[in-house]
């Protein structure tokens, strides 16, 4: 008996034009972030409210369209824009349009303030659906690789000795270039001295930038020892002026160079995260030039209270052990503080003449151990691992996200709350269809 194939006919068209809605799932993600972005006020996003020039993409479809893609560890602009071709569940959510990669790079990047903003609405909708209940939230930071290489990155030293070579060989040129204007060989600028004035301003440009960093971190930390309380130690001052050895990275100058567990030292970001481990949705997620968590417990706990996610209780690993921040977080917000203490205090700090801050930051991690020395502690700290952790996994490994694709502080920080938002769609879609 002869074997039957199904034949493949690709040249006869269609007798009725094909619906995109049919060919999408009824369970795709796609309309859970439609259906969720109707329900919210996107007014504020940046549009030209002139009506001149071409017309624009509504802003619903461009911030679906970046959710989504996100969510399918798509973050390019040039791939979401090949998406819309080959894509079928993007191809719907645009409606068969196909916004260029430049239109989706811009809105990407002058909306910040709308992509923050859906996502605490986001969180608010979740709490009255009763998707997001909050007890614990777990904090964790991961590092995430700047849109740059280490290769172009210099010490101040580098960059002053490089700079003066620079300027040197740039009135090298101009004056052959004048010699030869005055023989009138020609009247253009040779190319070689246009490439070395544009390369000598961007070492300005890098100088002056890393002066500035020095000078805003010694303005800072003069503040922190002048608000010194007498917990810990008394922060050592900072100088005014970049040492020899800061670095600074002339395509991203707001990275710095950062160690990692796996990889060594990469130039990067710092990105931190809180999870509600009831629920498992991002409820704060913030990027740092910190290379440690030693500073981030208070200001994620803070970004948690803002988000309207008040939490009871803040789990967090040794590494965010803060004496002085534990406190205020108890202080201020009423939020306890589950950390392993790094290391047991010299018995010295018991002795009547030690200082009283040491003293206290002993019974603090007295007491901070004796609480995960309990069953219920134990209980509590275990969550860590089952839901900040794995979180992070998801966004490096599943999703692939391991560098970020904009530059500058403000940027990354956008695209990183981009990924967590489109992170709580995909497991607010999850739990939508298992209701």
């Amino acid at each position: 008996m002869a074997t039957r194939f199904v034949n493949i006919d690709r040249d006869t068209p269609m007798l009725l034009p094909p619906s995109l809605h049919e060919w999408v799932e009824q369970d795709d993600l796609v309309h859970f972030i439609i259906d969720s972005l109707e329900t919210i006020n996107l007014s504020s996003a940046l549009v030209n409210e002139r009506g001149t020039g071409d017309r624009e993409y509504p802003p619903a479809m461009m911030l679906a369209l970046l959710i989504y893609c996100y969510a399918q560890g798509i973050f390019s602009s040039r791939k979401i824009e090949r998406a819309t071709y080959q894509h079928v569940s993007v191809r719907y959510l645009a409606a068969n349009h196909h916004p260029d990669h430049d239109t989706i790079a811009e809105f990407r990047r002058k909306n910040g303030a709308l992509i923050k903003q859906v996502f605490v609405e986001l969180l608010r909708l979740s709490r009255e659906l009763g998707l997001l209940k909050l007890g614990q939230i777990a904090i964790d930071g991961t590092k995430i690789a700047a849109a740059t290489t280490k290769r172009s990155t210099l010490t101040y030293r580098q960059l002053q000795e490089e700079l003066a070579q620079v300027q040197a060989r740039v009135e090298t040129l101009l004056q052959q270039a004048q010699a030869a204007d005055q023989q009138e060989q020609s009247s253009e600028l040779p190319q070689e001295l246009l490439d070395a004035q544009q390369r000598r301003e961007k070492l300005r440009a890098a100088k002056a930038k890393l002066q500035e960093q020095a000078r805003q971190a010694h303005e800072q930390r003069q503040a922190e020892r002048k608000d010194f309380e007498g917990m810990g130690n008394k922060p050592a001052p900072l100088p005014s002026e970049p040492r020899p050895d800061a670095t600074i990275n002339l395509t991203d100058p707001e990275s710095t160079i950062t160690p990692t567990a796996k990889d060594g030292f990469i130039q990067g970001f710092n990105a931190q995260v809180a999870v509600a481990t009831e629920s498992g949705l991002i409820v704060a997620a913030e990027v740092v030039r910190a290379t440690s968590d030693i500073q981030q417990l208070e200001p994620m706990v803070s970004q948690c209270v803002d988000n309207g996610c008040k939490p009871q209780r803040v789990l967090v690993d040794t590494g965010y052990e803060n004496i002085r921040q534990i406190r205020e977080v108890a202080r201020n917000f009423g939020v306890k503080t589950l950390c392993p203490p790094a290391r047991i205090a010299n018995a010295k700090d018991d002795q009547p003449g030690a200082r009283p801050h040491r003293r206290m930051s002993k019974r603090i991690r007295r007491r901070m151990r004796a609480q995960l020395n309990t069953k219920r502690g134990r209980e509590l700290y275990r969550l860590r691992g089952t839901t900040v952790e794995p979180a992070v996994g998801i966004i490096k490994s599943a999703l692939g996200f391991r560098q970020f694709s904009l530059r500058g502080l403000a940027n990354v920080r956008t695209e990183w709350t981009l990924l967590a938002l489109a992170f709580n769609c995909k497991r607010l879609a999850g739990r939508k269809l298992r209701a």
